[in-house]
């Protein structure tokens, strides 16, 4: 027997590059020709390793014209066109889908007409529609509706195989495909995975929670490596051109029986009671404003809405063809329960959604990557110092190069793991490097805190003719901060995680005087995450804001003789961090930024007159004033803007609470009322 020689279409893909490998073991002498595009030619190198030199790349594009082939001598005699090249995506829009599945399979067919070899074309069990009944190997247009592009791109597409004159061919449909029957392995979400993320929350429950399910969503499940042997045992079986194959399961499947045979391994609770049909119907078939509340309710669940519209098959599907072509092989389709745990297993340790907000337990920042800004000194280094002793990788980023290495040198000594980068936030291109770096060296990032801050305090009055004051200010806290978080968010959305810490300040509760400057650059950057986290809810990409009391840090040395309030510690300010880390509440706010918010909703004006007693008490420094000081040294990082001359003060805070006019109830109320965490 002479060899043979093959072009297959999306064999770099899910199924195509199985029917490759079956093709290169059957026959030793075969020779393939993989249509791949250019940029998949990373993929096919990695395959070929296995392969050997018998796999060749065809560079061309189901999507260009005559596949982007202009000679085709160099392919020299075909046997077979193998077109598993398609979109397999039932989200995926029309116009992406109508150009690779029908204008693809268009040109596909001339090619196979200009080889004179015969075309195995592998269309799907989608070209059934919404038929309610029995769909034999040899029905195509029943009248059956097509509910989705896939549905109708994958019925024109046979639909031109079938009807081309003079053209060899075997037509193949196979049912929903998962993944690989003894390993599990799958390449995407899609199908039935799209519930597993439901199933593993139900997991949480105690095992004797009582489950009711209703015998719906049924359909027909194979496994993919059950569809490679069969496809290409039946490319080989003689006399069968112009023949159609149901590559399908004896029998379809609901979710009842999807959910007990994946229960023992995904430790999900027994099912005890049925569902009436009619209960899941009316949620299927839901209309108007009921489903569009429905699909908004399930793409926050990670199930896409167009899923449901298809979720339940009607139809029955016979295989007389593939049993009698198969007979005697040993290839047949086993029952879903034997290979549901190693589909559930891969799925849990490759495709989960959720599997990279996973922590150790005990450790729940154990072997995270952690970006903070402003890291050279003050918060930003006591958090990289407490995230790296709780087993997190920190990557510290400022402008000071030299600083950041006399961090990750103690981190380092202490046993933790550090990198530091110097960048400019206030730079976009010095930002995009960074993250590239970062993610192109170490792979991911899950955690970013944004600390990076320029603190001014200076009163309107003393500002009129300062403008660029704001401009400085906002160009660090605010767009700095939505820099980074731009420049990582793509990451986050593909990766289905990642979570913002955005240090703010407790002046923003209380309106604090003299820092319009700052405050309000704080305001837009907690505004900015308010909206954002309503974007990014499905993606799992959340935010926390600290509203941050006064920190001893070198930013506030100008001025720390000028704030009413004692400040805290850089260490406690880490442990805010790491809680919003851990934690991942919305909001972090100390006792008395709780109280400034209930002053200023439920006492208004009581609230001003107070702020305005404390402006008149603590005035601008010196500096700020335009007077000459003697000068002092801070780090750049921070740029603060005065240094001091100390004014006479009370120096402790009930005093000046009391010289200031405050009751001295609501001193006492400060001690008493909580943070808000939430």
């Amino acid at each position: 027997m002479l060899p043979m020689n093959y072009v297959v279409t999306g064999g770099t893909g899910f199924i195509g590059r199985r029917v490759v490998d079956r093709i290169l073991r059957s026959d030793p002498h075969a020779s393939v020709w993989v249509l791949v595009r250019r940029e998949s030619l990373g993929r096919f190198e990695r395959l070929a390793a296995d392969w050997g030199e018998r796999a060749r790349p065809l560079v061309g594009d189901l999507a260009a014209a005559d596949l982007g082939l202009a000679d085709l001598a160099e392919l020299g005699a075909v046997d077979h066109v193998v077109h598993c090249g398609a979109v397999y995506d039932i989200t995926a829009d029309d116009a992406r889908q109508r150009a690779a599945n029908v204008e693809g399979t268009r040109a596909v067919i001339d090619l196979t007409r200009r080889l004179d070899a015969t075309l195995h074309h592998v269309s799907s069990i989608a070209v059934a529609g919404t038929y309610a009944g029995i769909f034999t190997e040899n029905d195509f247009d029943l009248g059956q509706d097509l509910p989705t592009p896939y549905h109708q791109t994958k019925f024109e597409a046979e639909q031109l195989v079938r009807t081309a004159a003079g053209l060899r061919h075997r037509i193949y449909r196979p049912a929903v495909v998962v993944g690989d029957s003894a390993t599990g392995e799958m390449d995407k979400i899609d199908g039935p995975y799209y519930f597993f993320g439901l199933l593993a929350k139900l997991a949480a429950l105690p095992r004797f929670t009582p489950i009711a399910l209703p015998d719906t969503a049924r359909t027909n499940i194979v496994p993919v490596d059950f569809v490679a042997d069969a496809l290409v045992a039946l490319m080989h079986a003689e006399h069968r051109d112009g023949q159609t194959f149901h590559l399908t399961a004896p029998a379809t499947i609901g979710l009842r029986g999807i959910y007990r045979a994946l229960a023992p391994e995904a430790g999900l609770p027994r099912v005890r009671a049925a569902l009436p049909r009619a209960v899941a119907d009316g949620f299927l078939d839901a209309r108007g404003i009921v489903k569009v509340w429905r699909n908004m309710a399930v793409t926050q669940a990670g199930i896409p809405a167009e899923i449901l519209d298809a979720v339940d098959l009607p139809t029955t599907f016979t295989a007389d063809n593939t049993r009698e072509a198969l007979r005697g092989t040993g290839i047949a389709v086993p029952a879903f329960a034997d290979y549901a745990p190693a589909l559930w297993r891969y799925w849990a340790q490759h495709l989960d959604p959720d599997r990279a907000r996973r922590t150790e337990p005990g450790a729940p920042l154990a072997g995270r990557h952690v970006v903070i800004t402003g890291a050279s000194s003050g918060i930003g280094r006591a958090s990289a110092q407490a995230v790296a002793a709780r087993g997190a990788t920190v990557f510290v980023l400022a402008r000071n190069g030299a600083a950041l290495d006399d961090l990750v040198d103690e981190i380092r000594a202490d046993g933790g793991q550090a990198h530091a980068f110097a960048c400019d936030v206030t730079d976009s291109d010095s930002v995009d490097a960074t993250v590239k770096d970062i993610l192109g060296r170490f792979g991911h990032v899950d955690y970013l805190v944004n600390n990076a801050g320029r603190s001014i305090r200076r009163s309107v009055e003393a500002s009129t003719d300062r403008l660029h004051d704001y401009e400085r200010v906002m160009a660090v806290n605010y767009f700095g901060a939505v820099r980074m978080v731009l420049a990582l968010l793509p990451h986050w959305r593909e990766r289905r995680f990642g979570h913002v810490v955005n240090v703010s300040s407790a002046g923003v509760q209380a309106t604090s005087p003299r820092y319009s400057a700052y405050l309000p650059s704080k305001a837009a950057l907690d505004a900015f995450a308010d909206v954002v986290a309503t974007e990014t809810l499905s993606d799992h990409v959340t935010f926390t804001t600290i509203h941050m009391p006064l920190v001893r840090t070198p930013m506030i040395v100008p001025s720390k003789r000028l704030n009413p309030i004692p400040a805290i510690s850089p260490e406690h300010a880490a442990a805010m961090v790491v809680r919003a880390l851990v934690d991942k509440p919305a909001r972090i706010d100390t006792p008395l930024g709780t109280l400034a918010d209930a002053g200023r909703y439920f006492t208004p004006k009581l609230a001003r007159r107070i702020l305005h007693q404390v402006y008149l008490g603590y005035p601008d420094s010196a500096a700020a004033r335009g007077e000459s000081t003697p000068a002092t040294t801070a780090p750049a990082a921070t740029t603060p803007l005065t240094t001091t001359r100390r004014p006479r003060k009370p120096s402790r805070p009930v005093r000046a609470a009391r010289s200031l006019g405050v009751p001295r109830t609501i001193k006492r109320t400060v001690r008493v009322i909580p943070g808000v965490h939430w």
